[in-house]
């Protein structure tokens, strides 16, 4: 029997398939590839959401425009926003920004492409090191007819601890509705400063009542004079009074309260939510003299005899505060002192609760408006 040669009649199994066509591989890639886009863009907005890196910019550099002395022609920092900061103010009220630049970093970005951004402060009068978010409307950093404009500034305090963060800066959609408050009228475009509020945490019933409580940390001077100086420090503000005011929930709200009435000589106006009319820390204990002086009541009280200078003083309260005696105590601070240079303003949110929930929505429609009218600028350029 004969044999053939090797590999030249190999069994049928051994007899490889035809070749696959070009064209059904290819379907296949581009099957793979749409699908990888697909997950793409429904993934892209969730890693955004949870700032999954790299589909964030939380932490990058934020710039609201030259920190420039324009007499001096010194300055540093050539960010977006504010131009024009080296060009003379559009009036005399205008204090341009004075530096020296803080080192901002984006803590959010809204959806009209404005940040809130976050910086660590080491206050220089107080001694006190923390943290304060800050937020510029789009008029100031977009909009060319106010480049050469000082803005109005609020400082919002929080209630709860206050400690380590602010609510105000990400919650409630604050900076959301004031945008929209102002396109629809009600408000000033306000700079907003978002500090803490208390040095360490509340537990065990300790607060810090937004004060220089002797042997504790200076508290009151970290948000009269280091915040705002950080403010002028960054951007374009108003030198007088006009332009400065205080907004608080809770303890934040006594906090700003007293300090419009404590310095009628740098803050004009306050929004006080659910607020305490009265310093009532324990750390006040044997301290009494200086209690009195950081008393709502002892204050505003000094300022009709001194016959000024104006403040104003707006309240929000709910009528099912978790304290049921703080709006009957608002109703009687504002029947006892809502006269002569003490302008008072209240507004009684049915329902409404100890909290920010119910005070961010209400502030729009009254508050924000009532104080918009007695606060100053932005004055346009011609």
């Amino acid at each position: 029997m004969t044999h053939s040669p090797s590999g030249l009649h190999a069994p049928p199994s051994a007899v490889p398939p035809p070749p696959r066509r070009r064209s059904s591989r290819g379907k296949r890639w581009a099957v793979v590839v749409a699908c990888v886009v697909a997950l793409g863009l429904i993934a892209w907005p969730v890693m955004v959401h949870y700032e999954i890196p790299p589909f964030t910019d939380k932490g990058d550099p934020v710039s609201y425009g030259k920190i420039e002395q324009p007499e001096q022609g010194k300055g540093s920092g050539n960010g977006k926003g504010g131009g024009g900061a080296s060009a003379a103010p559009v009036d005399s009220k205008v204090l341009m920004p004075t530096g020296p630049a803080a080192d901002f970093k984006n803590a959010r970005t809204l959806d009209d492409g404005t940040h809130v951004s976050l910086v660590t402060l080491e206050g220089k009068k107080s001694g006190f090191k923390g943290k304060v978010w800050v937020w510029a409307p789009k008029e100031y950093t977009d909009d060319p007819k106010y480049a050469k404009s000082g803005f109005p500034v609020m400082i919002a305090l929080p209630g709860g601890p206050g400690y380590g963060t602010n609510y105000w800066w990400a919650g409630f959609n604050f900076q959301e509705n004031m945008a929209k408050w102002y396109k629809e009228g009600k408000v000033k475009p306000f700079l907003l400063a978002m500090p803490v509020l208390n040095p360490g945490p509340d537990d065990k019933g300790i607060y810090w009542d937004g004060s220089d409580i002797p042997g504790q940390p200076k508290m009151g001077t970290w948000l009269t004079e280091d915040v705002p100086d950080l403010m002028r420090a960054n951007f374009r503000t108003l030198k007088s009074r006009d332009g400065w005011a205080f907004m608080g929930s809770s303890t934040g709200g006594f906090a700003g309260l007293k300090a419009v009435l404590k310095h009628p000589d740098k803050f004009k106006a306050v929004i006080a939510n659910g607020p305490d009319v009265v310093p009532d820390s324990p750390l006040w204990n044997g301290h009494e003299k200086e209690k009195a002086e950081n008393n709502p009541e002892v204050l505003a009280k000094r300022l009709i005899d001194t016959k000024g200078p104006d403040v104003y003083l707006s309240f929000q309260v709910g009528t099912r505060e978790s304290n049921k005696h703080t709006l009957p105590d608002v109703r009687k601070f504002i029947e006892t002192y809502g006269k002569g240079p003490v302008h008072t303003n209240l507004k009684v949110i049915e329902g409404g609760r100890h909290d920010g929930a119910t005070y961010a929505p209400n502030l729009g429609d009254g508050p924000l408006q009532w104080i918009s009218e007695q606060i100053e600028g932005p004055t346009p350029s011609s």
